[in-house]
């Protein structure tokens, strides 16, 4: 009967009747079983819930959820980047606990995504120990940008500071304490990345402050966007609206969304 029943569940899931199943038909529907803003599929939140486990977003220290086993270890081109990726790799071996950084590979999907729109103004909500704000800096140096950062715990921001100035990146930082909510009121456009990775019953509410401050061919980037912590009303405000483009990427660990405003 189980052979049956799983039999009759794979017909049904194949749309065009041709026999075979493609990725479309496995891809699980928007508010689905397994998809975003939907119930987790059986076993899913266990072991969504065992991977960050006591270590925050991600998975433990050195986690390679998602990341392609091509990948290495970034390389310095020079002594300032070298620096930089020294406080980095510190910063992973002994800060991150309780600091709910984003793992390197979506610091370095960051980077990326900021030296390639030649980033002058990047947004981020939500600093901690200033992790993802140096990701962001490694940019920025090479486009003459800057990084404007909220952080609400007053804990962090001092240990963020002292990162900051470790890594030598202080001069294009500035970190604001305080509810971000209330406090990118005061920021001026254009902007060209905005990072969010806070309050998730926030998102909706920095994406309806900060849009209209984003430039077209500006980006939002959005963390913490797999299955158990995605909220579903952010999902649904980046992938219906016909003005952005968004794309979720590394969704085996913590999850990033990206969006496109477009031009």
């Amino acid at each position: 009967k189980e052979m049956e029943g799983a039999a009759a569940a794979l017909k049904k899931l194949d749309k065009n009747e041709d026999g075979k199943l493609d990725r479309d038909e496995l891809r699980p529907p928007f508010g689905g079983p397994g998809g975003p803003g939907g119930p987790p599929m059986p076993g899913q939140a266990g072991r969504a819930a065992g991977r960050g486990m006591g270590f925050g977003p991600g998975g433990p220290p050195g986690s390679r959820a998602g990341a392609s086993s091509f990948e290495g270890s970034p390389t310095a081109k020079d002594d300032a980047e070298k620096r930089i990726l020294g406080v980095l790799d510190d910063m992973d071996r002994n800060q991150r606990r309780g600091m709910m950084n984003v793992p390197k590979e979506d610091g370095r999907l960051l980077r990326l995504l900021a030296e390639t729109v030649g980033a002058k103004n990047v947004v981020e909500i939500g600093t901690s120990n200033g992790y993802s704000g140096i990701w962001f800096c490694m940019a920025l140096r090479n486009t003459g940008g800057k990084l404007t950062t909220f952080e609400i715990d007053e804990r962090r921001a001092s240990l963020a500071r002292e990162n900051f100035q470790r890594a030598g990146v202080e001069g294009m930082v500035t970190l604001v304490e305080g509810d971000a909510h209330e406090q990118v009121a005061d920021l001026k456009g254009p902007i060209d990345v905005v990072f969010v990775d806070a309050d998730k019953e926030g998102y909706v509410d920095y994406l309806e402050k900060l849009l209209p401050l984003v430039r077209p061919g500006g980006l939002i980037v959005a963390h913490n966007m797999n299955m158990r912590q995605a909220d579903d009303r952010y999902v649904k405000a980046v992938t219906t609206n016909p003005d952005l483009e968004t794309l979720f990427l590394h969704m085996q660990g913590a999850g990033v969304g990206v969006t496109l405003k477009k031009r």
